[in-house]
């Protein structure tokens, strides 16, 4: 590697373009989680050229002189042991296990981009050697374990909202003379295409969130996963779903086939994603937008429904990939995977500007919105009609949210003891 993308490049001189990647407006400059990675690699540099004590990593703390001999720090003084050390100042800093991990999971970040920008190898911060003195997150207590609340609900489906509406709206405004309906060489016809297929893309997005958010149901109930190829692993098809009896057919984590519920929230977003799709039965509700897999896919379906060259690049000249497929019936497409939606959300939760408070993940992660729905199950409706909701039995759900259960406690024994005893009789009040 050479130029811009060499190993020996300052480390702090690519901290401004990673952050305007993740910034918010026009300029990048704005948004919370721009400003709290700011502050965490501006701690990471800070340590690593040593202008901090580090009494993890030295005796005497002040002793410590960074991993440096002399400015800069650059790609090629970076390593697993290096973010390995900087897990262990941050441990013995005197933070939460939480806090911990979530300042290192700000530069970890950073790390992973300058990864996927080539300045290094690999993604160091990742590696297990820097990953073992980060607190055991399985150490949590149940808790402290990432679940949706409201304001996060809002955040996130107030901007899907935002913009599958925005998207509806620019569709709609489109007018197509009858006789450019179809016409490759039509510009309105081309440009009421790409609309509703942005309109689709966005519909997509938020009926992703809304299940997520509404319904409970684990991710691997309704999308793909690449390692199972069992029927029901592949993702949820929508000829198992019903908006009327507002349910949906799903192969559950026991591996059963049961009956999960749409709430109210869901249907809308459902409903207008298939209006703007018009899927084939079969098709998973949530397909792959990886535009090589759609490709290939839609030119051998085109193919096997004997179409010659000419009339595939036809086709696709006048839909896109994805909307080829639903207009000429092809086999389904690959669902989208758990993986997928994963980076859905990374994007949507930087988008909207939510600022995500969790040891592992600096975004709203899918199972936040199960163990959200949990917490509001529970304390509307106990803990055995949440088990029923969740699939889970009453002593898993129990032992998942016990926090909720010790606060109840808590307010008990509170009340109690305002009875009897006068000093908590009066702080009480």
């Amino acid at each position: 590697m050479s130029g811009r993308r060499s190993p020996d490049t300052p480390i702090q001189q690519t901290f401004q373009k990673f952050l305007t990647d993740k910034g918010k407006g026009d300029t990048g400059e704005s948004g919370n989680y721009r400003r709290n990675t700011e502050r965490e690699l501006d701690r990471f540099h800070s340590w690593a050229l040593g202008k901090t004590a580090d009494p993890a990593n030295a005796d005497p703390a002040t002793s410590w002189n960074g991993i440096v001999e002399a400015p800069p720090v650059t790609f090629a003084d970076l390593d697993a042991t290096v973010f390995g050390d900087y897990a262990r100042y941050l441990r013995g800093s005197g933070y939460s296990h939480s806090t911990i991990n979530t300042y290192y999971a700000y530069v970890a970040s950073w790390c992973g981009w300058a990864h996927g920008q080539g300045y290094i190898s690999r993604h160091y911060a990742r590696e297990s050697d820097a990953e073992d003195p980060l607190p055991d997150s399985n150490n949590r207590r149940p808790g402290d374990q990432q679940a949706w609340d409201s304001t996060d609900r809002d955040l996130l489906t107030r901007f899907v909202d935002a913009e599958a509406s925005a998207a509806i709206d620019t569709f709609g405004d489109i007018e197509v003379p009858y006789d450019e309906v179809e016409d490759p060489e039509g510009d309105l016809w081309n440009e009421k295409v790409r609309a509703r297929f942005e309109a689709i893309k966005r519909c997509r997005d938020r009926a992703l969130a809304y299940l997520l958010a509404y319904t409970g149901l684990r991710a691997a109930e309704f999308l793909r996963d690449p390692n199972d190829e069992r029927p029901g692993r592949d993702g949820l098809r929508w000829r198992d779903v019903s908006l009327e009896d507002r349910s949906a057919t799903v192969y559950r984590k026991n591996q059963q086939w049961k009956e999960a519920s749409l709430p109210e929230p869901v249907l809308g977003p459902l409903r207008r994603y298939k209006q703007l799709l018009d899927p084939p039965e079969e098709w998973p509700v949530f397909t792959t937008l990886h535009r090589p897999t759609l490709s290939s896919h839609v030119q051998s379906g085109l193919a096997e429904r004997g179409l010659n060259e000419d009339m595939v690049e036809s086709v696709r000249s006048t839909w896109p990939d994805l909307l080829a497929g639903a207009e000429h019936e092809l086999d389904a497409p690959p669902g989208l995977t758990t993986d997928g939606a994963r980076r859905v959300l990374q994007r949507l939760t930087d988008a909207a500007d939510i600022d995500v408070n969790d040891d592992r993940h600096d975004y709203l992660a899918p199972h936040g919105g199960r163990r959200g729905m949990g917490e509001v199950l529970v304390r509307e409706f106990g803990y055995a009609a949440a088990a029923r909701y969740l699939d889970n039995s009453e002593e898993q759900v129990r032992q998942a949210y016990q926090h909720i259960e010790a606060a109840e406690r808590a307010d008990m024994a509170t009340e109690a003891l305002s009875k009897t005893d006068q000093r908590v009789n009066q702080d009480s009040k």
